[in-house]
């Protein structure tokens, strides 16, 4: 009996320590946007060494991209953003300036990330990234986690969706179109 009550002393306070760390643990990560949420302001530099911001592309919808050059998923999925964005960059949208893709890269490697915009032709303007991989602190203030990550904003800056890939952002820019 004296060592089944000695037993629940000791583990009784190493769970609640257990517990506590988790807490603070997960306190302590930023959640991941969701739809409806504001999307906060991005200021990182393009390849160029340019900052760019997300803030002045408000009056248009802006598809927020999460990548990285040595991603694989990111790679292939990158085919489908460039096809959305030729398909859409001139369209006219419902009560927007239009549509453009922001792209922010998990990359740490300057010349290998250059390298990866030219070769899957991300020929959009709005290409940056800290070049700190997951201490990037956009993918921080977004709650990313996992990569592809992607967020659709509304003129406002508002998050009307996210994580679209393959022909799900197409779909969703359809619905967008002033026709």
């Amino acid at each position: 009996m004296f060592l089944v009550k000695k037993k629940i002393l000791i583990i009784v306070p190493v769970l609640a320590l257990f517990m506590l760390g988790a807490f603070i643990f997960n306190s302590s990560v930023t959640a991941k946007l969701r739809v409806g949420d504001t999307a906060p302001n991005i200021s990182l530099p393009s390849p160029e060494g340019t900052m760019l911001e997300l803030e002045p592309l408000k009056g248009k919808y802006v598809f927020v991209d999460f990548w990285a050059s040595w991603c694989g998923p990111c790679r292939k999925e990158n085919q489908n953003v460039v096809k959305a964005y030729n398909k859409y960059k001139n369209q006219k949208f419902k009560g927007s300036q239009g549509f453009t893709i922001f792209s922010v890269s998990l990359d740490n490697d300057a010349e290998v990330w250059k390298k990866a915009i030219k070769n899957d032709r991300l020929a959009w303007p709005h290409n940056v990234s800290a070049l700190k991989k997951w201490d990037c602190p956009a993918a921080n203030a977004y709650g990313v986690s996992s990569l592809p990550s992607s967020f659709l904003l509304d003129p406002s800056g508002k998050i009307i969706a996210t994580d679209l890939s393959g022909i799900s952002l197409e779909t969703e820019l359809e619905k967008l179109v002033d026709k």
